[in-house]
Protein backbone atom coordinates (compact mmCIF):
# COMPACT_ATOMS: atom_id res chain seq x y z
CA UNK A 1 0.00 0.00 0.00
CA UNK A 2 1.33 3.55 -1.05
CA UNK A 3 0.04 6.18 1.18
CA UNK A 4 0.69 10.07 -0.32
CA UNK A 5 -0.40 13.18 1.73
CA UNK A 6 -2.85 15.20 -0.52
CA UNK A 7 -5.92 17.09 -0.34
CA UNK A 8 -8.38 15.68 -3.28
CA UNK A 9 -10.86 17.78 -5.29
CA UNK A 10 -13.39 16.11 -3.48
CA UNK A 11 -16.54 18.36 -1.97
CA UNK A 12 -18.51 16.54 0.44
CA UNK A 13 -22.17 17.48 1.34
CA UNK A 14 -22.31 19.06 4.41
CA UNK A 15 -22.17 16.99 7.76
CA UNK A 16 -19.96 14.65 5.62
CA UNK A 17 -16.43 14.39 6.54
CA UNK A 18 -13.43 15.04 4.37
CA UNK A 19 -11.76 11.56 3.93
CA UNK A 20 -7.57 11.01 4.29
CA UNK A 21 -5.07 10.88 3.45
CA UNK A 22 -5.66 9.06 0.55
CA UNK A 23 -3.65 5.37 -0.69
CA UNK A 24 -3.11 3.47 -3.64
CA UNK A 25 -4.16 -0.16 -2.21
CA UNK A 26 -4.69 -3.49 -4.28
CA UNK A 27 -7.91 -4.62 -4.32
CA UNK A 28 -6.25 -7.58 -3.16
CA UNK A 29 -5.72 -5.71 -0.15
CA UNK A 30 -9.10 -4.38 -0.10
CA UNK A 31 -10.58 -7.78 0.16
CA UNK A 32 -8.52 -9.08 2.63
CA UNK A 33 -9.69 -5.75 4.77
CA UNK A 34 -13.00 -6.30 4.32
CA UNK A 35 -13.28 -9.92 4.96
CA UNK A 36 -11.60 -10.87 8.65
CA UNK A 37 -10.84 -14.25 7.46
CA UNK A 38 -9.66 -16.43 4.83
CA UNK A 39 -12.15 -18.79 2.65
CA UNK A 40 -16.48 -19.18 3.37
CA UNK A 41 -17.96 -18.32 6.73
CA UNK A 42 -20.03 -21.52 7.77
CA UNK A 43 -22.95 -22.17 5.44
CA UNK A 44 -23.39 -18.89 4.77
CA UNK A 45 -21.34 -15.98 2.19
CA UNK A 46 -20.26 -12.25 3.89
CA UNK A 47 -22.39 -10.16 3.38
CA UNK A 48 -20.75 -6.70 1.99
CA UNK A 49 -22.58 -3.49 1.49
CA UNK A 50 -21.00 -1.05 -1.00
CA UNK A 51 -22.67 2.24 -0.04
CA UNK A 52 -22.57 6.12 -1.53
CA UNK A 53 -23.88 8.81 -3.23
CA UNK A 54 -25.96 7.95 -6.66
CA UNK A 55 -23.24 8.40 -8.96
CA UNK A 56 -19.83 8.41 -6.98
CA UNK A 57 -19.13 4.77 -8.48
CA UNK A 58 -20.46 1.79 -6.40
CA UNK A 59 -21.27 0.00 -9.82
CA UNK A 60 -18.24 -0.19 -11.22
CA UNK A 61 -16.27 -0.78 -7.81
CA UNK A 62 -18.24 -3.76 -7.80
CA UNK A 63 -18.03 -5.13 -10.93
CA UNK A 64 -14.05 -5.00 -10.26
CA UNK A 65 -14.57 -6.94 -6.81
CA UNK A 66 -16.61 -9.47 -8.41
CA UNK A 67 -14.30 -10.46 -10.89
CA UNK A 68 -11.44 -10.90 -8.04
CA UNK A 69 -13.89 -12.66 -5.76
CA UNK A 70 -14.38 -15.74 -6.71
CA UNK A 71 -17.92 -17.19 -6.24
CA UNK A 72 -19.43 -13.75 -5.18
CA UNK A 73 -22.65 -12.80 -6.47
CA UNK A 74 -24.28 -8.87 -6.14
CA UNK A 75 -27.63 -7.63 -5.23
CA UNK A 76 -28.44 -4.07 -6.07
CA UNK A 77 -30.57 -2.12 -3.93
CA UNK A 78 -32.47 -0.33 -6.89
CA UNK A 79 -33.75 -3.69 -8.10
CA UNK A 80 -35.33 -4.05 -4.29
CA UNK A 81 -36.42 -0.53 -4.71
CA UNK A 82 -38.28 -0.17 -7.70
CA UNK A 83 -41.47 1.21 -7.65
CA UNK A 84 -41.74 0.77 -3.87
CA UNK A 85 -39.63 3.80 -2.15
CA UNK A 86 -36.19 5.58 -2.75
CA UNK A 87 -35.38 4.57 0.87
CA UNK A 88 -38.09 2.73 2.79
CA UNK A 89 -37.06 -0.80 1.24
CA UNK A 90 -35.08 -2.11 4.75
CA UNK A 91 -37.41 -4.44 5.85
CA UNK A 92 -37.84 -5.49 1.94
CA UNK A 93 -34.10 -6.08 1.74
CA UNK A 94 -34.01 -8.04 5.10
CA UNK A 95 -36.68 -10.27 4.78
CA UNK A 96 -36.52 -11.12 1.08
CA UNK A 97 -32.82 -11.71 0.55
CA UNK A 98 -30.34 -11.03 3.71
CA UNK A 99 -31.73 -13.45 6.70
CA UNK A 100 -32.77 -16.41 4.07
CA UNK A 101 -28.72 -15.60 2.31
CA UNK A 102 -27.81 -15.82 6.45
CA UNK A 103 -29.40 -18.78 6.80
CA UNK A 104 -27.91 -20.93 3.85
CA UNK A 105 -30.46 -20.88 1.24
CA UNK A 106 -30.93 -19.74 -2.01
CA UNK A 107 -32.85 -16.32 -2.84
CA UNK A 108 -35.85 -15.98 -5.02
CA UNK A 109 -37.45 -12.85 -4.37
CA UNK A 110 -39.91 -11.02 -6.51
CA UNK A 111 -40.01 -6.87 -4.36
CA UNK A 112 -43.83 -5.85 -4.09
CA UNK A 113 -42.63 -3.04 -6.95
CA UNK A 114 -42.46 -6.11 -8.91
CA UNK A 115 -45.27 -7.70 -7.93
CA UNK A 116 -47.66 -4.74 -8.38
CA UNK A 117 -46.07 -3.73 -11.97
CA UNK A 118 -46.32 -7.74 -12.88
CA UNK A 119 -42.05 -6.80 -13.82
CA UNK A 120 -41.16 -10.43 -14.72
CA UNK A 121 -38.18 -12.29 -13.09
CA UNK A 122 -36.63 -12.20 -9.81
CA UNK A 123 -33.76 -11.07 -7.90
CA UNK A 124 -32.23 -14.55 -7.59
CA UNK A 125 -29.17 -15.85 -5.41
CA UNK A 126 -27.75 -19.34 -5.22
CA UNK A 127 -26.98 -20.92 -2.06
CA UNK A 128 -23.58 -20.97 -0.59
CA UNK A 129 -21.76 -17.93 -2.36
CA UNK A 130 -18.26 -17.01 -0.78
CA UNK A 131 -19.58 -13.02 -0.89
CA UNK A 132 -22.63 -11.06 -1.69
CA UNK A 133 -22.04 -7.28 -2.13
CA UNK A 134 -25.04 -5.12 -1.35
CA UNK A 135 -24.63 -1.99 -4.15
CA UNK A 136 -26.58 0.69 -3.21
CA UNK A 137 -27.23 3.84 -1.43
CA UNK A 138 -27.68 3.23 1.63
CA UNK A 139 -27.36 -0.02 1.55
CA UNK A 140 -25.19 -0.12 4.97
CA UNK A 141 -27.77 1.60 6.78
CA UNK A 142 -28.09 1.82 10.77
CA UNK A 143 -31.01 -0.29 10.47
CA UNK A 144 -29.47 -3.51 8.63
CA UNK A 145 -25.81 -3.29 10.55
CA UNK A 146 -26.93 -6.87 12.45
CA UNK A 147 -26.74 -8.30 9.14
CA UNK A 148 -23.38 -6.91 7.65
CA UNK A 149 -20.12 -7.78 7.74
CA UNK A 150 -18.77 -5.23 6.38
CA UNK A 151 -19.11 -1.73 4.57
CA UNK A 152 -17.42 0.43 1.93
CA UNK A 153 -17.88 4.23 1.73
CA UNK A 154 -17.77 5.54 -2.32
CA UNK A 155 -16.73 9.05 -1.78
CA UNK A 156 -16.88 11.31 -4.54
CA UNK A 157 -16.90 15.24 -5.61
CA UNK A 158 -20.70 16.12 -5.84
CA UNK A 159 -20.67 17.67 -8.87
CA UNK A 160 -18.87 14.82 -10.33
CA UNK A 161 -21.69 12.82 -9.34
CA UNK A 162 -24.51 14.72 -10.66
CA UNK A 163 -22.47 14.78 -14.00
CA UNK A 164 -22.22 11.17 -14.17
CA UNK A 165 -25.87 10.43 -13.43
CA UNK A 166 -26.47 13.20 -16.04
CA UNK A 167 -24.58 11.62 -18.52
CA UNK A 168 -26.23 7.90 -17.65
CA UNK A 169 -29.69 8.49 -17.79
CA UNK A 170 -30.37 11.98 -19.84
CA UNK A 171 -31.27 15.57 -18.82
CA UNK A 172 -34.79 13.88 -19.28
CA UNK A 173 -34.12 13.11 -15.82
CA UNK A 174 -33.83 16.07 -14.48
CA UNK A 175 -36.82 16.33 -12.30
CA UNK A 176 -36.21 12.52 -10.86
CA UNK A 177 -32.95 13.37 -9.74
CA UNK A 178 -33.92 16.35 -8.12
CA UNK A 179 -36.64 13.92 -6.33
CA UNK A 180 -34.04 11.58 -5.58
CA UNK A 181 -31.16 14.32 -3.69
CA UNK A 182 -34.30 15.43 -2.12
CA UNK A 183 -34.47 12.34 -0.02
CA UNK A 184 -30.98 11.10 -0.34
CA UNK A 185 -29.54 14.35 1.19
CA UNK A 186 -30.88 14.55 4.72
CA UNK A 187 -31.37 10.32 4.67
CA UNK A 188 -27.34 9.99 4.92
CA UNK A 189 -26.93 13.37 6.89
CA UNK A 190 -29.23 11.50 9.79
CA UNK A 191 -27.74 7.76 9.49
CA UNK A 192 -24.49 8.55 8.37
CA UNK A 193 -22.76 5.16 6.68
CA UNK A 194 -19.47 6.84 6.44
CA UNK A 195 -18.77 6.65 10.14
CA UNK A 196 -19.48 2.98 10.27
CA UNK A 197 -17.58 2.18 6.89
CA UNK A 198 -14.82 -0.74 6.80
CA UNK A 199 -13.28 0.99 4.11
CA UNK A 200 -13.50 4.34 2.41
CA UNK A 201 -12.89 3.97 -1.48
CA UNK A 202 -12.23 7.41 -3.35
CA UNK A 203 -14.98 7.33 -6.58
CA UNK A 204 -12.97 10.07 -8.32
CA UNK A 205 -9.63 9.19 -7.69
CA UNK A 206 -7.03 12.27 -7.47
CA UNK A 207 -3.46 10.50 -7.16
CA UNK A 208 -1.30 7.97 -9.53
CA UNK A 209 -2.45 4.46 -9.35
CA UNK A 210 -2.94 1.66 -11.92
CA UNK A 211 -6.58 1.74 -12.34
CA UNK A 212 -6.77 -1.95 -13.65
CA UNK A 213 -5.33 -3.93 -10.28
CA UNK A 214 -5.86 -0.86 -7.72
CA UNK A 215 -8.19 1.36 -5.66
CA UNK A 216 -7.77 4.54 -3.93
CA UNK A 217 -8.69 4.14 0.15
CA UNK A 218 -8.57 6.51 2.94
CA UNK A 219 -9.22 5.46 6.77
CA UNK A 220 -12.54 5.40 8.30
CA UNK A 221 -13.50 8.53 10.13
CA UNK A 222 -13.42 6.74 13.75
CA UNK A 223 -10.06 5.42 12.64
CA UNK A 224 -8.61 9.07 11.53
CA UNK A 225 -9.68 10.27 14.85
CA UNK A 226 -7.52 8.18 17.00
CA UNK A 227 -4.56 9.42 14.93
CA UNK A 228 -2.30 11.61 16.79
Amino acid sequence: MIEVEVTMDVKPEVGEPDAGPWQAESLEGLVRRLLPAAGHRPNRPWIVAVDGRSGAGKTTLVERLLARVPDSDVVHTDDVAWHLSFFDWADELRDGVLEPLLQGEAVHYRPPGWVARKRPGAIALPAARSVVWVEGSGSSRRALSDLIDASIWVQCDNLEARRRLLARDGQEEGDLHREWEEQEIPFLLEDRPWARATAIVAGRPAIEHDPNTQVVTAQPAPARAEIT
